[in-house]
């Protein structure tokens, strides 16, 4: 049975939360003399806090919080859904945005670390609303409830549930018997990486608002930048590798961070996605180099290899950034990228996507079926690194990618009857289900969402919350079984 009582408390409570970390850019809108933009978050603010003061005072006195698993698949629905409903009030309180859809569809591309956007002009809004989405970047990559849980005091088995709800890839790993600081440690781990990137962004001449915003949307593997022509403003080498090598770092199991501070480094150089991942993105940047090179599209390979590494690392990590219009690169580069829009970061990343364990393990399903096959009384386990995987996470792999694909193939039709074109409305489709913010056709490196209807973006809204929440989370509130007592 869902305990509602307990489900808006906790939501009003992690309401509070997105309300201080508001506050930021509230004080920045000030500071810079932005008026409008000031009064969009102190309307915002002020809706939020009657807000969570009602809810809080009617379930006042509800007793220790004990959640079932609907309540968590609800509950970081809601959370998602809500919050985004709630941040998007400045957006379009502050007159930058032309209506509550388009400023929705922002606030989710934020929060779930998409990086799409509506605009088809940055630089000419205000510095703290572009803070503000920069911000949702940041506190969506490692997870609003997975922050939730860590800030507030121990939940129990609740904890659990919410974390196990929200996290992303097909294995949760438990660095510690409390939730609560697992938790603690993979923000820690998010906030000294962020520290460090923008430290050494600074160092490449960033002023310290750029630093800032370019750093949350590279440790959330997001995309939102400041810049109309996104990291490909600065011209500089030096800022393109280290975006490169924190995109990277972002797409990484955090967990393994972990270990390796910890001292077991040699187990985390044996981690087979881990392999797989640098794997692939060293083998696709390399090819992606050389064909850049041979069509004599940049000075020399290495030149290539700055650009081709920047953006195969952008588009596998779902980052979103771009140094280049890669729709003018060679056919076989624009193909690599969309073969990496079915791979994705690393379970238990900050990236999107499908995943790199999921595809490497069918792959190794393949394989092992071949040899099935030839040797029919043979036994041929399918092992990623040195993990056998079980037949029922094989299954649940199998069964998530067919999901997977169907949705996003279901959701390029549905974008198709807006008038878009075909490669457009497939881009669309799967680049927000992956997260992953830039495509091909219309909305390609240079483009945006501006262009489409409102009802567009309400299913493209949908889309990119389906595609962070690995789909089953939200799907599964569709289900007639959910809400039978």
């Amino acid at each position: 049975m869902i305990n509602w009582k307990q489900d808006f408390r906790l939501l009003s409570k992690i309401l509070i939360i997105l309300g201080l970390f508001m506050g930021i850019p509230t004080i920045l809108a000030f500071s810079y003399g932005e008026t409008k933009a000031l009064l969009g978050f102190l309307y915002a603010l002020a809706i939020l806090t009657t807000f969570c003061l009602f809810i809080l005072f009617f379930t006042r006195n509800n007793g220790y919080p004990t959640l079932s698993s609907r309540d968590g698949y609800l509950f970081v629905t809601a959370t998602w859904v809500i919050a985004t409903a709630f941040s998007a009030i400045p957006l379009i309180a502050s007159g930058a945005y032309v209506d509550y859809p388009s400023a929705y569809f922002e606030i989710m591309s934020g929060f779930t670390t998409t990086g799409a956007t509506v605009l088809p002009e940055i630089e000419s809004l205000p510095k703290s609303i572009l803070f503000w989405r920069s911000e949702t970047n940041w506190l969506g990559g490692m997870g609003i409830v997975v922050l939730f849980v860590a800030l507030l005091p121990a939940l129990g088995v609740s904890g659990t549930r919410l974390v196990g709800a929200e996290s992303v890839g097909p294995t949760k790993d438990k660095l510690t018997p409390k939730i609560k600081t697992t938790a603690s440690i993979l923000w820690t781990i998010y906030v000294l990486f962020s520290l460090l990137e923008t430290l050494l962004l600074k160092m490449g001449g960033l002023s310290l608002y750029d630093a800032v915003t370019v750093t949350f949307s590279t440790m959330a593997a997001a995309g939102f930048c400041v810049k109309n022509a996104s990291i490909g403003t600065f011209q500089s080498a030096y800022i393109d590798i280290v975006v490169t090598v924190f995109m990277m770092i972002a797409g990484a199991n955090f967990a393994l961070y972990y270990k390796a501070i910890s001292g077991h480094l040699r187990s985390v150089w044996k981690d087979g996605e881990l392999r797989a991942y640098l794997g692939i993105w060293g083998v696709f940047s390399l090819i992606s180099a050389l064909s850049l090179t041979l069509n004599h599209t940049y000075e020399g390979f290495w030149q290539s290899l700055r650009f081709s590494a920047f953006q195969n690392a952008s588009v596998l990590t779902t980052t979103g950034f771009a140094t280049a219009n890669y729709i003018n690169w060679p056919a076989l580069t624009q193909m690599l990228l969309l073969l990496l829009f079915f791979v994705g970061g690393c379970a238990g990343s900050a990236g999107g996507g499908i995943k790199v364990i999921r595809v490497i393990t069918l792959l190794k399903m393949g394989h092992s079926n071949i040899k099935q096959r030839i040797h029919p009384k043979g036994i041929f386990p399918v092992r990623v690194g040195q993990n056998t995987m079980k037949n029922d996470i094989l299954l649940s792999i199998a069964t998530f990618v067919g999901v997977y694909i169907t949705t996003g193939l279901l959701g390029a039709v549905l974008i198709s009857v807006s008038g878009a074109d075909l490669l457009t409305s497939f881009a669309s489709s799967f680049l927000c289900l992956g997260n992953i913010g830039i495509g091909f056709g219309q909305v390609g490196p240079t483009g945006n969402f501006a262009f489409y209807p409102s009802w567009i973006k309400w299913v493209c809204s949908f889309l990119m919350l389906a595609g962070r929440l690995e789909l089953f989370t939200v799907f599964t509130l569709f289900s007639r079984d959910f809400w039978k007592r």
